[in-house]
């Protein structure tokens, strides 16, 4: 059975947890933390995506982002795609970095 759409539309408002897989660790140091701080800077500025908070913790994260044009599946997808592969890169590791797919809380 295919997975229900996620529900977005310009001005909403999302809280997002992600987490590494099989809760390992996906920030290991200040290096990591750099990086996805930066990619989710490019990110957000290339998709007129607001960014109101974030929490990187060594084993997941959150994000509180509120939709532009783009949709937030868009925005994760360059966010977690780009910073996995370079994280993988950086690791000298290969496979999967974040557990299933991202969870998405609308606030309203």
């Amino acid at each position: 059975m295919p997975r229900k759409a996620r529900i977005d539309a310009p001005g909403a408002l999302h809280h997002i947890i992600c987490r590494g897989i099989e809760k390992t660790e996906i920030f290991r140091d200040d290096a990591d933390r750099d990086s996805f701080a930066e990619r989710l800077g490019r990110v957000i500025s290339e998709t007129n995506t607001r960014c109101y908070a974030w929490a990187l913790i060594p084993n997941h994260f959150h994000l509180l982002l509120k939709t532009g044009n783009v949709p937030i599946s868009t925005v994760m997808r360059k966010l977690l795609t780009g910073y996995a592969v370079t994280f993988n890169r950086r690791h000298r590791r290969v496979g999967h970095l974040f557990q299933n797919r991202y969870k998405s809380i609308l606030i309203i």
